[in-house]
């Protein structure tokens, strides 16, 4: 039995290396941003139409539209979309400077019921996108915080790596011990196991973007819907959200949508922006627990068996060696565990997560898979419920949805 355990903390050793080499080498591709200085954002710079989606955010949304009203890019246009709120959301908008005014600076819309087949965050920002003006959409939460020159940095990146699809990783806001546990493994996930190098390669050499083919590339495909910044021709291009009308977790399949047509020239772009925005994803375990339900079973696409040989292998990777510990020893496995903490130390320094994550990973990383489990019951089952709708999902990531409140 003794050899079977060390075998398989050497296969783990060996798989665990393989993504940390991973992370250092996205580190280098995956470029953290530091504020523009005010002289980089010349006044006859493109149009930003700032696209803010706005669901029962009356506790939140202040702080970001303030934050968004004290860019120091000049050529700027603000525009809410209120999405059914049934709190004060469209009045604190309104005491902000926001009006249905055609044409203004700050704008308010009142969004339309939701239709069959579109999720409520697609189709919100699908409206947003065909009231915007401007030469670059830059769809953003209304749970985000802004520094002052957020929008004028990432503008200037977009236009110097000649991006389609610019997304920024923000800095994650986590007060309570459930966020400090689970959210940092966001980052786990998008620096360690995703290879942003490779899509970079593809995209810098067609030769690799054709031998890795329209699907290889679609799986490379990866962003927060926290900051998601569009060309507008780009957007338009491939239908916008319109193409992921159905889509749970719409800032994904945006990304892939791009990745997938690298072959054709269009570029994706990550870039770390904890300097540059922040944002507060959840306030309790149960509208983490919720959240998370939601999003992580629809990742998959579908595929069942692929979603529980991921659970299994992330239990057997990060969690199986920190419990087998207490009664089974060997140089493997504590190397086993050193890598485990040398993965979550290399990712919380660079995308500046609590150490307390690090420190407290196995109970972190058990959390995370029960609601992944959670995740994949809810969807075979009674589906899921975000924002006072809830939704069906389908073999293929698409949803039917109901009004619970209704």
């Amino acid at each position: 039995m003794s050899w079977l355990l060390n075998a398989l903390c050497l296969c783990s050793d060996a798989v665990l290396l393989s993504l940390l080499a991973n992370l250092i080498v996205n580190l280098r591709f995956v470029r953290r941003l530091e504020p523009r200085p005010p002289a980089g954002s010349p006044p006859g710079g493109p149009l930003v139409s700032v696209l803010v989606p706005a669901r029962n955010e009356e506790h939140r949304i202040a702080p970001c539209l303030h934050s968004l009203a004290g860019q120091d890019y000049p050529n700027l246009e603000i525009i809410v979309l209120d999405d059914q709120s049934e709190d004060a959301t469209a009045r604190i908008a309104e005491s902000l400077g926001f009006s249905a005014e055609t044409g203004a600076r700050k704008r308010l819309r009142t969004g339309l019921p939701l239709p069959p087949g579109w999720t409520g965050k697609a189709w919100a920002c699908h409206q947003l996108a065909e009231a915007a003006r401007g030469d670059f959409l830059l769809f953003t939460d209304a749970d985000t915080v802004h520094g002052r020159a957020c929008v004028s940095t990432a503008v200037a990146h977009a236009e110097r790596t000649r991006a389609d699809l610019l997304t920024l990783w923000p800095f994650q806001i986590t007060n309570t011990w459930s966020e400090i546990l689970v959210i940092p493994l966001l980052f786990v996930a998008a620096g360690a196991v995703l290879p942003h190098w490779l899509l970079a390669l593809a995209q810098q050499c067609r030769g690799v973007a054709r031998s890795l083919g329209p699907a290889r590339l679609r799986s490379l495909g990866a962003a927060s819907g926290q900051y998601l910044l569009f060309r507008r021709e780009s957007y338009f291009a491939f239908g916008g959200h319109r193409a992921v009308a159905g889509n749970l977790v719409e800032d994904v399949a945006l990304a892939r949508e791009i990745a997938r047509r690298t072959e054709s020239g269009f570029r994706l772009v990550s870039a770390n922006g904890t300097y540059l925005v922040r944002c507060r994803m959840y306030n309790s375990l149960p509208e983490m627990w919720e959240g998370f339900t939601k999003n992580l079973h629809p990742l998959f696409e579908g595929d069942e068996l692929l979603f529980i040989a991921a659970i299994a292998g992330q239990a057997l990777l990060f969690i199986w060696p920190f419990v087998i510990c207490w009664w089974w020893r060997s140089p493997a496995l504590l190397a086993q565990v050193a890598l485990v903490y040398g993965l979550r130390t290399a990712a919380a320094w660079f995308y500046r997560s609590s150490f307390w994550s690090v420190l407290l990973h196995p109970v972190g990383y058990t959390l995370g898979l029960l609601i992944a489990v959670n995740s994949c019951r809810c969807a075979s089952g009674k589906g899921v419920t975000w924002k006072g709708r809830l939704y069906q999902t389908g073999p293929k990531m698409t949803a039917s949805h109901a009004d619970t409140n209704s």
